[in-house]
């Protein structure tokens, strides 16, 4: 087995001042589903109280009526992210019903045996509403409803514009010089992009928290699992197997071909791809035998946020574009980070060290060379992700990269060492021990695979018997946590206020119909 090639110290170029970092911006996607006091999925409807899951701006639903998503506006600090994320937290459980509670893993559990029990989410009767709804019962018939109850967390990230103007000053190429800052920011995004794909075993590794799954999630499904305890399969040294192939995989979209070399290249692949019919997706019928649509269309992608991917560029769309629409006239404004299992031990599915972990990486992404990323090395990618996922923690788990195998120990060490001075220049900028102190958890991670989550998992699994007791004590825990949570006057008013905003603007969606739904599915079609 070869040894590492070293990465050069010299990431951080010498003419960086650390100031330029403060005006980074962030924000948090957290999911979790609502279940029961029995432990099942919730059948209920989302609590009107909360608002508005089509027009809320931080409180919504995702695949099922029962999979909450709370969005967090861009914030200045990952202090400030975690505030509102926790404040989203405890205003959603204050307008639970039936004694609900967050279910706290990636890995969903109970699942009856009908899928027709994993509700699809409801966004009333707009066409818009109508649309997304649609959209998930053609997901759902597609890939099954089982795949469309993964919780994870999306960590949206940007960087300032004035980092980008110093990088382009000091680039060599004279093509690259004379880039606008709109182009010359995306191109600069799409070589963290390509770097991050690069790097994902790292992420699954050190924040992999989905070793085990319920049996019932399963259901009718071959597999290579193993059982653990009763109603709990696993394998032994897995880490994430959310991020593998029973997770959000599916074979149509293997074919697509979607690069990450450039904004123009990615962009066509998504379109053609939302334009191209797809033979198994044809076969399914666009409509049941009462004439009533059963997916939007059967091209290879529904919508372009059919693309399940490790991680997106992205920009804010404005009324009426597509994002697509948006990326192709603003450029990349941020990258969204999709690679991040929810950590059943923090009450908002995400801690500080996973937060500095994954800023310092973008970083050290984006300031890392990053030659295009062709096929072969996708392959290659691939291949190293499905190792990790299913036996990261291995004595002789290893990394393909140039042709030779490395021991993953090896080859995470390179990598977190020379993310150190990313690490270090970010404590600067906040005035902060956050970021460095993440990396040395990390590297306690892969001194010793038993502090990984992944490890903790499996043995407090083990502890409290199966999957089901460990989900419920840490929704437990998590509640108390909720409850002891104040929540001042503002804060309060804010979000009650919100939530009538959002339930009015429902309102006039669906009062200012100007077209039928079918004429409305017919552009899609």
């Amino acid at each position: 087995m070869s040894q590492p090639k070293e990465i050069s110290p010299s990431i951080l170029p010498n003419w960086v001042d650390s100031t330029v970092f403060q005006g980074m911006l962030r924000g948090i996607e957290r999911e979790s589903l609502r279940m029961q006091r029995d432990g099942f999925l919730s059948q209920a409807d989302h609590p009107q109280s909360l608002g508005s899951a089509l027009t809320h701006p931080h409180i919504t639903t995702d695949y099922s009526e029962a999979l909450m998503e709370f969005i967090t506006p861009p914030q200045a600090s990952i202090q400030n992210a975690f505030a509102y994320l926790t404040d989203i937290h405890a205003v959603v459980h204050r307008h639970l019903e039936h004694d609900e509670k967050l279910w706290p893993l990636s890995m969903p559990c109970m699942l009856d045996s009908e899928e027709e029990s994993i509700r699809l989410a409801q966004y009333g009767s707009s066409n818009i509403g109508r649309f997304k709804t649609l959209y998930r019962h053609g997901l759902g018939i597609r890939y099954g409803r089982r795949m469309q109850t993964i919780s994870g967390v999306h960590y949206n990230l940007s960087f300032p514009d004035a980092l980008f103007e110093q990088l382009q000053q000091h680039e060599t190429d004279e093509q690259l010089k004379t880039l606008i800052l709109q182009d010359y920011r995306s191109h600069r995004y799409f070589g963290l992009i390509r770097n991050f794909i690069r790097l994902t075993p790292l992420v699954m590794f050190l924040v992999g928290a989905s070793p085990s799954v319920c049996q019932c999630f399963m259901t009718g499904r071959d597999h290579h699992l193993l059982p653990l305890l009763r109603g709990t399969l696993f394998l032994p040294y897995a880490t994430a197997l959310r991020m593998g192939r029973f997770g959000y995989q599916n074979s149509a979209q293997k074919q697509l071909g979607i690069h990450y070399n450039h904004l123009k290249g990615y962009l066509d692949g998504l379109q053609k791809a939302v334009h191209t019919p797809y033979a198994a997706f044809t076969r399914l019928g666009l409509n049941d035998a009462q004439g009533e649509a059963t997916q939007i269309n059967d091209h290879v992608l529904q919508i372009e946020n059919e693309y399940y991917s490790l991680v997106r560029p992205k920009q804010v769309p404005q009324a009426g574009e597509t994002p697509s629409e948006a990326l192709a006239k603003r450029g990349v404004a941020y990258v969204e980070l999709r690679a991040v299992d929810v950590n059943p031990y923090s009450p908002i599915g995400i801690d500080h060290t996973t937060a500095g972990f994954l800023e310092s990486l973008a970083l050290y992404c984006l300031l890392k060379d990053s030659p295009e990323l062709l096929d072969d090395e996708q392959d290659l990618i691939e291949r190293n992700q499905a190792e990790v996922v299913n036996r990261g923690r291995a004595p002789n788990a290893a990394i393909m990269e140039n042709g030779e195998k490395i021991a993953i120990e090896d080859w995470m060490n390179q990598h977190l060492s020379a993310m150190n001075v990313c690490a270090e220049a970010l404590n600067q900028a906040y005035d902060t021990t956050l970021y460095g102190d993440a990396l040395n958890v990390m590297q306690q991670r892969i001194d010793e695979v038993d502090h990984t989550l992944s490890a903790r998992m499996i043995e407090d699994t083990l502890a409290q018997g199966g999957t089901w007791n460990l989900g419920s004590a840490l929704a437990q825990q998590h509640a108390n946590f909720y409850d002891k949570h104040i929540l001042s006057t503002e804060t309060l008013t804010y979000f009650d206020d919100l939530a009538q905003q959002s339930l009015q603007q429902q309102d006039l969606l669906e009062q200012d119909q100007q077209v039928s739904f079918e004429d409305y599915l017919a552009q899609f079609r």
